[in-house]
């Protein structure tokens, strides 16, 4: 059956389908018919926001310390968060830098319950000497209030970040600039990728980690969730960086360049990975068997593919792929797309579900139980769009989710 979405009526579109492929309908990935037994996506948007300016990245942890995720944003002139589950809007940072807030990392560090935040800004990807920030945003009493930006060293172009917690380790802020120092058409010296220690004070010096200086065009990245592995999409394609007793180590896992990469969970135990390629692509594709299988192409139509993720929305005891586009100005097409695998070793593919049709230009999606009734549910942001949309899963009847919560 076909489950509509309702969005708010602020956006264009006063309905939205979530239209489903079926099997063997226009659309499944060439060859790759859809499997019978697999369930349908129920999803329900709910626009929380329709007037951001830009929306770089989310978020989510819980900020406030109830036991319930919150969604975080970078936008343009301010770093803000929502508060679950009435969604309303904080401020916590505004204009850090003259150029825009680029990326943000949320995770509770110290196990009180509350994350702690850092941010990314002085976006300006065409200087690679003077751009780029780098702040720690210390709590306030009362987290509705701005918080304190405390900034620390950093390289230019400050594009993605993540915290990264190794097994007995202090927490390490992994912070991936988008080019290397000087850098010009992407090519120059590689990106000093660097990893910061908080101190028991923050205003302290951070101690730095360089995790890797080769790479050039490494758009986003992936952190393990042991903290001892982040997968790299680069130019240079998709490479893992391991930590080993005398430091971290690089290892190439696929060739062609990548600008969004995610591991999977495969039926049978193993692990894939999917990216988005080139940097900003029309390319969503498959390496199972973290890169030893031969890549399977899932789509070539998105139109500058800047959103991606892995997750088991549909109850399969295995992931899927969720993958979003931002289109290129007025009449491009722009949404948001749902792939399947028809087998327990991922190696065939087919498009199950377009989530979102032209009402969501997605800059950065997330997946996250966020009514925990114990589905995982889509948040994304729009570029274009200026919105953030979550999609609830509505795929546990409802007196099951009653229960849960």
């Amino acid at each position: 059956m076909l489950s509509l979405l309702h969005p708010s009526p602020r956006l264009h579109r006063a309905v939205l389908a979530l239209a489903l492929l079926l099997p063997g309908a226009a659309g499944a990935a060439e060859g790759t018919p859809v499997p019978a037994s697999l369930p349908t996506p129920l999803l329900r948007a709910q626009v929380i926001d329709a007037a951001i300016q830009i929306g770089y990245g989310l978020a989510v942890a819980d900020v406030d310390g109830d036991g319930r995720d919150d969604l975080l944003l970078a936008d343009a002139r301010e770093i803000v968060w929502y508060r679950n589950p009435s969604w309303t809007k904080s401020v916590m940072a505004r204009q850090l830098t003259p150029k825009d807030h680029v990326c943000l990392a949320a995770r509770d560090l110290d196990g009180d319950g509350r994350a702690e935040v850092a941010v990314g800004a002085g976006w300006n990807p065409g200087d690679t000497t003077g751009s780029g920030a780098l702040f720690y945003l210390e709590r306030p009493a009362d987290p509705t209030q701005l918080w304190r930006p405390v900034p620390l060293p950093y390289e230019p172009t400050t594009h993605r970040m993540h915290w990264v917690i190794p097994p007995g380790g202090e927490a390490l802020l992994a912070v991936l600039p988008l080019h290397g120092r000087g850098n010009q058409n992407g090519a120059g010296a590689g990106i000093r990728f660097l990893a910061y220690q908080r101190p028991a004070r923050v205003d302290a010096p951070w101690p730095v980690v360089e995790l890797d200086a080769t790479l050039h065009l490494a758009h986003n990245f992936d952190p393990d969730a042991s903290g001892n592995s982040l997968l790299v999409a680069a130019k240079e394609g998709v490479h893992r960086l391991v930590r080993g007793e005398s430091g971290w180590s690089r290892h190439r896992l696929t060739t062609l360049p990548a600008g969004e990469v995610r591991s999977g969970r495969a039926a049978d135990g193993s692990t894939y990975l999917v990216t988005i390629e080139p940097m900003h692509g029309h390319q969503v594709a498959v390496y199972p068997r973290e890169g030893a299988g031969a890549r399977i192409s899932l789509d070539e139509n998105l139109i500058q593919g800047h959103g991606l993720a892995t997750g088991d929305l549909l109850g399969l005891g295995q992931d899927q792929v969720v993958a979003g586009w931002r289109g290129a100005g007025p009449g491009s097409s722009y949404g948001i797309r749902l792939y399947a695998a028809g087998d327990a070793g991922a190696t065939t593919w087919a498009l199950r579900a377009v989530i979102d049709d032209h009402v969501m230009a997605c800059e950065d999606l997330k997946l996250a139980d966020l009514d925990r009734d114990g589905d995982l549910d889509l948040i994304a942001c729009g570029r274009a769009t200026h919105n953030v949309i979550i999609y609830w899963n509505e795929r546990i009847p409802s007196a099951f989710k009653a229960a849960a919560r």
